[in-house]
């Protein structure tokens, strides 16, 4: 029998043990009142209570030592013979290991080493851990596994949180800002009987209760164009999206996409609205305008570079080629005016080109955005060209969007922007699993 199923062994037996002394090990509640940051700042015997998971245990005869950890931080707790009632440290003695969630009551005080500690006067134990946790300084080391079970990366890996606390906290500056400007939140479908939006290979399901084939949604563009046609003039979403393609530092086949649309400007405008709203959520989130990505400093300044699609990759449309040549870009800058052909749903500049562009920052497509095609005969055109393609990614053909724009939709511009991605460059994360909850992973045994 290996070490580690001795130990679980052990835990159950301490369960069983428990049980039959009508001791529960999974209670109902605790009355929390205050969490380890508070309980940290709080003034020398100040009466606490609170809770949390126990991460280090340490037994030293007539004195125990543990660190108690919850999701704002960590607080040492000490149970000594003169203070601690015997009942409580002979069952923490007992029945509490590692991992085991502890509820505390007690006072602060300082050790002798000047710790600002708890010393426990009552002690409940919340919730049984019956696996170890993996040992401190060797365990959980590789990355696929550490995605694999998230839960665990969290619990031994703080700096992990803290990408997803900061995420948020991005995620709330960008909703904020677009708030602000009169933007209204909606949510459109993610079932769709027509995939549209993008150029890419949904992901197809069944619906039972229509008894027809839908897809997950690729983008919400044509969704929120409809909104605009009907009468609202700014909106946004942040919009979940699936893409059955490939996996890589930069792509998941699930993905955060933020999309808003405003009427009556262009991309000219948008690029503007671009820059004032990645500065400020920088700052906002970052304290100043700046970014650091591999122990290098990238300050956002207006106005961002500009450079065209064509001088960019010197007429070559291959994605290869773009994808190569936006690697080699440090600075925050706009690629402008993109082909027509490879742009289905952006407003023509010139019979080549569209007004289109897609914002790069340290070699990331972070926002990709247009002035939209609004001429439905033009629209339907372009529609058709999509289906002579010999190829899976392409534009369907989505007559009701087509009716739609009968109806007059207003001249409008449309941004689209890779959450993930942006989060990823803010984070100087190099992998969008990093910056991803609970990233899909091959099973166990790769499949």
């Amino acid at each position: 029998m290996g070490r580690e199923q001795q130990i679980i062994n052990e835990r159950i037996r301490k369960i069983k043990e428990m049980r039959e002394q009508g001791i529960n090990p999974y209670p109902n509640k605790f009355d929390k009142k205050q969490n380890t940051n508070e309980c940290l700042k709080a003034k020398l015997g100040t009466k606490i209570k609170t809770a949390g998971r126990l991460m280090i245990k340490r037994n030293l005869g007539k004195i125990s030592f543990a660190n108690l950890k919850d999701s704002s931080g960590k607080i040492q707790i000490v149970l000594q013979d003169a203070e601690t009632p015997k009942r409580i440290t002979d069952f923490f003695k007992k029945y509490i290991d590692t991992g085991d969630f502890v509820g505390i009551e007690g006072k602060i005080f300082k050790t002798k080493t000047k710790e600002i500690s708890i010393l426990v006067k009552k002690l409940e134990l919340l919730s049984k851990a019956v696996l170890p946790l993996p040992e401190k300084w060797h365990g959980l080391q590789d990355k696929e596994e550490r995605y694999r079970k998230r839960y665990l990366d969290f619990i031994m890996n703080p700096k992990v949180k803290e990408v997803f606390e900061k995420r948020q906290k991005i995620i709330q500056a960008l909703r904020d800002f677009l708030i602000k400007k009169n933007f209204i939140e909606v949510q459109t479908p993610t079932l769709q009987s027509i995939y549209g939006g993008a150029i890419a290979k949904p992901f197809k399901t069944h619906y039972n209760a229509y008894n027809r084939d839908v897809y997950l949604r690729i983008a919400p563009e044509l969704y929120l164009k409809r909104l605009i046609i009907g009468g609202f003039e700014k909106v946004f979403e942040f919009a979940n999206c699936f893409r059955n393609e490939g996996v890589d530092w930069s792509h998941n086949p699930e993905f955060t996409n933020l999309e808003f649309y405003q009427a009556y400007i262009d991309y000219n405008e948008l690029m503007k609205i671009t820059e004032d709203l990645i500065i400020e959520v920088v700052k906002k989130v970052n304290g100043k305008a700046e970014i650091e990505r591999n122990n290098k400093k990238i300050k956002l300044k207006k106005p961002f570079r500009k450079v065209t699609f064509e001088n960019l990759t010197n007429g070559k449309m291959s994605d290869e080629v773009f994808k190569e040549e936006i690697k080699k870009i440090k600075e925050p800058t706009f690629v402008i005016d993109h082909l027509l052909e490879i742009s289905p749903l952006a407003k023509e500049k010139d019979e080549k080109t569209v007004q289109r562009f897609q914002l790069i920052i340290d070699g990331i497509e972070v926002v990709n955005a247009f002035s939209e095609l609004n001429d439905p005969k033009e629209q339907e055109k372009r529609f058709r060209e999509q289906q002579k393609l010999k190829t899976e990614e392409k534009h369907s053909f989505d007559a009701d969007f087509i009716e739609s724009l009968k109806y007059g939709m207003p001249p409008t511009a449309g941004w689209g922007m890779g959450v993930d991605r942006f989060v990823m460059l803010l984070t100087n994360s190099n992998s969008l699993r990093d910056v991803i909850l609970f990233p899909f992973m091959k099973g166990e045994g790769g499949k």
